[in-house]
């Protein structure tokens, strides 16, 4: 099977289980369908930054209640570990002031050991940051809920923004069409919302797109002059020789000078939006 064909259709043009159904011919010689994807999996381990251990952080596995989508939905919560003098309702051993919450959003995959780190580097960025265990192919319910249970966290301040990945990208500009108080959302190479729903935005909105992606790239034109009719702040950036995924450093589309960039943007971009 074409290694390349198998990053992309692990990596959001297909989901798990059509990519399993094709594998499955391909499985011979004792090797089952999983056993293949496995193989095929990029190397997160190889490509983790902040361990799950890191001592500046806590992070676990939360559950949280969708009522309006698929009920009880599982996620990843990271917290920073810095100590003052104030404490707070937390988890045991956890004491500190409150701070503002990313919501992080993943592809149509669902949550991943990549998806999990980009919640522990928020936390190592002084954010509270949660993200669901929910495809972004479900429904958006899901993801409304997911942000009412981050703001709800009695370590966070309230205010909240979210950052998206791929179909996850289109996720976190409709939850800004969907969630009046939602201060900031950040889209890597995302989908775009309706013109119309554009005027219900209230979030300050960042966009990464990669310079190689036609779909993405053809709707930018129409929700941009959405935004500015509606004077929504928002600030696009358009990265030279990437690809649909240039974020993602465990598969081969990982752009790490482009990468490294809209990440500092993003973090600078919630730093200004979510603690004023």
């Amino acid at each position: 099977m074409d290694r390349k064909k198998a990053d992309r259709d692990v990596h959001g043009l297909i989901d798990r289980r059509v990519f399993l159904d094709r594998a499955a011919k391909f499985a011979v010689g004792g090797m089952t369908a999983g056993m293949l994807l496995d193989a095929l999996n990029p190397a997160f381990a190889e490509a983790q930054q902040i361990a799950k251990d890191d001592k500046r952080i806590r992070a676990e596995h939360v559950e949280y209640s969708s009522p309006q989508g698929h009920g009880k939905m599982r996620g990843y919560l990271a917290l920073p570990w810095r100590q003052t003098n104030q404490v707070v309702r937390a988890p045991a051993g956890l004491t500190g002031r409150r701070r503002a919450g990313v919501l992080v959003v993943p592809d149509k995959n669902g949550l991943n050991p990549h998806i999990e780190e980009i919640v522990r580097r928020l936390a190592v960025d002084n954010f509270i940051a949660f993200a669901p265990d929910a495809a972004a192919a479900k429904t958006l319910d899901d993801f409304v809920a997911a942000a009412s249970y981050l703001k709800s966290r009695p370590e966070c301040t309230g205010t909240i923004g979210v950052v998206g990945f791929g179909d996850g990208g289109g996720i976190a500009n409709m939850l800004a069409t969907r969630l009046p108080d939602l201060a900031a959302a950040v889209s890597f190479y995302g989908s775009q919302p309706k013109a119309e729903d554009v005027a219900r935005i209230k979030a300050a909105l960042m966009i990464h797109d990669p310079e190689s992606d036609e779909r993405i790239n053809a709707g930018w034109p129409a929700f941009e002059a959405a935004l500015r009719a509606n004077r929504v702040p928002h600030v696009r950036y358009r990265y030279p020789g990437t690809q649909h995924g240039f974020n993602n450093d465990a598969t081969p589309r990982y752009d790490a000078a482009a990468a490294k960039l809209a990440w500092q943007r993003s973090v600078d971009f919630f730093r200004r939006y979510l603690r004023r």
